[in-house]
């Protein structure tokens, strides 16, 4: 994909997930994506190596969380219909499209050393990690940049986007914390779907090619 097709790619992604958020009619969603501009989420990666690691795929991945999710809510009321009143739709895009606002500013391109198909080194473009500007952790990051910017967040959301990574979470290694994810996760099956949708998104859609495949 040349520079051009990236750039359409982006702007593409960044109009549907503006569209969906303001879907929601939620206080604040507006000042959000102002807030997200400013801090270049729309064209971050996802990650430095790992899933969706180009301009842009940090957008790219909270979209596709946001398409699970809402799958996973269609399903869950087909099996449970009592569910619907638990797994309200504007939380559910609010949640799992706002999962990563914490890793908005962290990226920062550099030029590194890989070597290419015939084993010779060259520089290449990546990203590097730099926490630097907001040292505040990740899921709790993001609660408090999106509190930040006005938005009105229900405490199921909070939860869910606070303990979205489950186990991962460095925070999980405390009893103390790991009995707050269990708690969240009882009190509020929206921590449990957003789990669900980000691994899903992330695993299967966002999966990269490996030898074989």
């Amino acid at each position: 994909m040349n520079y051009n097709e990236q750039r359409i790619k982006q702007e593409t992604l960044k109009k549907e997930f503006c569209e969906l958020l303001q879907s929601t009619h939620r206080e604040g969603v507006d000042y959000v994506i102002e807030d997200l501009e400013t801090l270049g989420f729309f064209d971050a990666p996802a990650s430095t190596k790992f899933h969706l690691n180009h301009d842009g795929g940090l957008c790219e991945h909270s979209l596709n969380v946001c398409k699970v999710g809402l799958m996973l809510r269609e399903e869950m009321m087909k099996l449970s219909p009592a569910s619907e009143a638990f797994l309200k739709k504007d939380s559910v895009i609010i949640a799992t499209l706002l999962h990563d606002v914490c890793k908005a500013e962290i990226y920062k391109k550099v030029m590194k050393r890989q070597k290419n198909e015939y084993g010779i080194w060259e520089d290449v473009s990546g990203f590097d990690v730099d926490y630097s500007s907001f040292p505040m952790g990740h899921g709790e990051k993001s609660v408090i940049r999106l509190l930040l910017s006005g938005l009105e967040l229900t405490d199921e959301e909070m939860l869910a986007i606070r303990w979205h990574m489950s186990a991962w979470d460095l925070a999980f290694q405390s009893p103390e914390q790991k009995n707050n994810l269990n708690m969240a996760r009882d009190l509020y099956p929206l921590c449990a779907l957003l789990q669900s949708a980000d691994g899903l998104a992330s695993s299967i859609i966002e999966r990269k090619k490996q030898n074989g495949d």
